[in-house]
């Protein structure tokens, strides 16, 4: 029987982890989906779209045309009207004039132009130009930034909770290292002591009668005889709970004899997982400036990675760069020679943006602390003192 049970407890495990992470991998999965359907659409809509040499391309060549015949041989006296007039007419040329519709819509670039679409960052260097890339765009983003945020909210709250634990283990190693300092022969005694009293304090786990109970609690016979009696109902039934809660245990295995309620109670446990989204990341409290820290860590990493392939973009200028990407801001000022190797940086980008998101949630409770504090002192300075009349 023993040898039978450990594999079925093991495939219940793996059933556990399995619909446990079930929900994450449901979400991510969606956004690579819907990523890549994304691409393959703007691919075929803009990579085949007819260029037509419209009115203001002719004019261009012809005023191009002109300047370069009206030259003159001495170039030292017509350079800077020359110039100026070059740098006007390059200012009102447009992009699509001289680039290839199939040499950006590609499906690395579709792709990386749907991912600057659902995560807002919008860096302006490809954008649809067709009426029916457009409307499509519109209609791609109403559905994606929704489901983005879903991804980073589920996300947040593994994130939270990795976390959260890191730094409560941070702060129990710390408080044990200044208690082995602070601890003395004293200090060592009397917490032995209160240990000890601790220890000798009666816990119900047995059945008692109410004498036991009452003989049990010294600080029953000093108060009313309501309270003592609604004490020793609350004690009642605080003993019937707990030795109710082993009863429940033993019809565990009525489960695994009917397959139908064991499918009903996994299907809850995912639907209590999918209502728990966003739960961890409300109750994380860390400090912001630890925060800080670790956002110039994750960015500073990929600033000294990014430089290798794109050769002309020093630390400086990728740690600006990965920073106006991470907060959505997306000037669109330095661009990318490889984007295709920036889409293995997808999942990174997310991560990121999920950690100043989670820096952003901390400094608003953090700012809202402050108005409450600030309101909270106004308050109390303009509130009229009382008057005391004498008798």
């Amino acid at each position: 029987m023993a040898s039978t049970s450990q594999p079925l407890r093991g495939k219940r495990a793996c059933k556990n982890i399995f619909w446990a992470v079930f929900p994450h991998a449901c979400f991510i999965l969606s956004l690579v989906i819907y990523a890549f359907l994304g691409a393959l659409m703007f691919s075929h809509i803009e990579g085949n779209r007819k260029v037509n040499l419209s009115e203001e391309y002719r004019n261009f060549l012809q005023n191009l045309w002109n300047i370069s015949r009206n030259l003159s041989d001495n170039m030292t006296e017509n350079e800077e009207i020359f110039k100026e007039k070059i740098h006007a007419l390059l200012n009102a040329a447009e992009r699509d004039w001289f680039v290839n519709p199939k040499d950006i819509w590609t499906f690395f670039g579709s792709l990386f132009f749907c991912c600057t679409v659902f995560t807002t960052v919008g860096y302006g260097n490809t954008y649809p130009v067709t009426r029916i890339g457009k409307y499509l765009c519109m209609l791609y983003a109403l559905f994606g930034i929704p489901l983005m945020f879903l991804v980073l909210t589920d996300m947040g709250d593994i994130l939270a909770t990795v976390l959260s634990k890191s730094y409560s283990e941070f702060r129990k190693l710390q408080s044990k290292i200044l208690a082995s300092k602070l601890c003395s022969g004293s200090i060592c005694s009397k917490g032995d002591e209160l240990k000890s009293r601790a220890q000798s304090k009666v816990v119900i786990n047995e059945p008692l009668t109410i004498m036991e109970v009452l003989k049990s609690q010294p600080g029953v016979k000093r108060k009313p005889i309501k309270y003592c009696n609604a004490e020793i109902f609350e004690m009642l039934i605080a003993r019937e709970s707990e030795h109710t809660k082993p009863a429940r245990n033993k019809n565990i295995a009525r489960w695994s004899s009917c397959p139908e309620l064991a499918r009903g109670k996994t299907m809850s446990r995912v639907m209590e997982n999918f209502d728990k989204i966003g739960k961890q990341l409300e109750k994380l409290d860390v400090p912001i400036v630890l925060m800080v820290l670790v956002i110039f860590v994750y960015i500073s990493c990929a600033a000294a990675i990014l430089p290798n392939w794109e050769t002309r973009l020093d630390f400086q200028e990728a740690f600006y760069f990965c920073f106006i990407t991470l907060t959505t801001i997306g000037f669109g000022d330095t661009q990318l020679e490889h984007p295709k190797f920036f889409l293995f940086f997808s999942l990174y980008i997310i991560i990121g943006m999920e950690i100043v998101f989670i820096a952003f949630k901390l400094g608003q409770d953090r700012l809202i602390g402050l108005y409450k504090k600030v309101i909270s002192f106004c308050g109390e300075k303009k509130m009229p003192s009382k008057k005391v009349y004498p008798k």
